[in-house]
């Protein structure tokens, strides 16, 4: 037997009306009673509608949740984040409460999924650089003189962190020819066996890969994960592809490798987020810069609400939550 829970939403408008559009919001109200709509925690109004809140849908630009926020909203059962990591908006001390906390990150992981595996595929085509050339010559060319050993049948995929992301990456390169190894300190070998990928350690996968692509939570021990000696490592004519963090990667290593047309990056991101205007990576024929639009963006916004809009359903329905956060796992993960 279903109940209706009192939820309200807690995000910027701007933020709100981008991921529910007009029917999503419906489909809310048709599942609970909506309180309001929240932007901060701390104004009277603010707290008159905590004092009844069960659930608490957040995004991105979201209040801090934090110990405050319990004691202004003594009924909150469940916070449900309609977006990926949760990390900038909530303390342990929720989690420590017994509020439980889902978010939308295996949702929002899969158009990140999409676009890595295109670029894997984009990369073996050597699809950047033979545009480049083409452009500048307007004329036919030796394709595989200019680019010996380019294509996609049997290359080695690397990939770095087997993540709700990387997992889906793994899957999806199912419909390939590939051989894919996996560096991820956390998976064994009978889970790797399970996904159909060799567990390698990360020299391995650096220096015998065609192409690698990170995806690695951004942690304070997976800082410059890829260093400047992991990137030495890598062939010549080899590709890294981030969609993750550009804190993972030893950027000025891999830019070095890049300009002296040793490497290929494809990166959505870097740090800073937005490259300096005189960076050596924008002119590069080796390089294609991004400004993060492997997430949901777009159309793909509405998977997040929707993701979250089935979770409050299992509330209501008095069912365990699809994506709850392990506090556990919460210091590992994205």
């Amino acid at each position: 037997m279903s109940r209706r829970p009192v939820i309200a939403f807690a995000m910027p408008e701007s933020v709100r009306q981008r991921v529910f559009s007009a029917r999503t919001m419906t489909e809310y109200a048709g599942v609970g009673e909506v309180a309001g709509q929240l932007t901060e925690f701390d104004s009277a109004s603010a707290r008159r509608i905590l004092g009844d809140v069960e659930v608490l849908i957040t995004g991105w630009g979201a209040p801090r949740l934090d110990a405050a926020l319990l004691d202004a909203a003594p009924r909150l059962e469940a916070v449900l984040h309609a977006a990926g990591t949760v990390k900038p908006y909530l303390d342990r001390a929720v989690l420590d409460r017994g509020v439980r906390v889902s978010s939308a990150a295996a949702a929002n992981a899969v158009p990140v999924a999409e676009y890595a595996v295109a670029m894997i595929v984009l990369a073996g085509k050597r699809v950047l650089p033979i545009a480049r050339r083409y452009r500048d010559l307007q004329e036919d060319f030796d394709i595989e003189a200019a680019f010996p050993g380019m294509g996609n049948y049997g290359q080695r995929i690397g990939i770095i962190g087997a993540s709700k992301i990387g997992r889906i990456v793994i899957d999806m390169l199912k419909a390939y020819t590939f051989e894919v190894v996996v560096y991820d300190p956390y998976l064994s070998d009978a889970e790797a066996a399970a996904l159909g990928v060799a567990s390698v350690p990360l020299d391995e996968l650096l220096r015998t890969s065609d192409v690698v692509s990170v995806h690695a939570p951004s942690l304070p021990s997976t800082r410059d994960l890829v260093d400047a000696r992991g990137i030495g490592m890598m062939r010549r004519g080899a590709t890294l592809i981030n969609t993750a963090r550009g804190e993972l990667v030893d950027q000025e290593a891999l830019t070095r490798r890049v300009v002296d047309g040793e490497l290929f990056a494809i990166l959505d991101v870097t740090v800073p987020w937005i490259l300096e205007t005189d960076h050596p990576l924008y002119a590069s024929e080796h390089a294609l810069l991004t400004p993060h639009i492997a997430g949901s963006l777009g159309a793909e916004l509405g998977r997040l609400s929707g993701s979250m809009l089935d979770e409050l359903r299992r509330i209501a329905r008095g069912e365990p939550l699809r994506h709850e956060i392990a506090p556990d796992l919460l210091a590992i993960t994205a």
